[in-house]
């Protein structure tokens, strides 16, 4: 699936980091977080360091129980809302 995103973001993410060694999460983060443009690009970068239950199958029936829309920015696109029926 094509990426509008990371398409319009990860040239200018790689120019910023150009040359430092990526050592940890925190360099990558702080490095993607402190890219900018002339054009006014901001970037807004941080760690998720919550625990995900791994391996969870989602039932049909709990499945059933979602309704997907389109966000208002770039729905279709990327961008989508998920709400539960119940």
């Amino acid at each position: 699936m094509y990426d509008f995103i990371e398409h319009r973001l990860f040239s200018h993410i790689t120019e910023n980091w150009r040359g430092r060694p990526l050592i940890s999460h925190e360099v990558v983060v702080n490095l993607i977080a402190n890219t900018r443009t002339e054009a006014g690009l901001h970037i807004e970068a941080d760690i998720d360091r919550k625990q995900y239950q791994i391996g969870r199958k989602v039932s049909d029936d709990e499945l059933a129980q979602v309704t997907l829309f389109q966000a208002d920015f770039h729905g279709g696109n990327w961008n989508y809302v998920i709400k539960s029926k119940g």
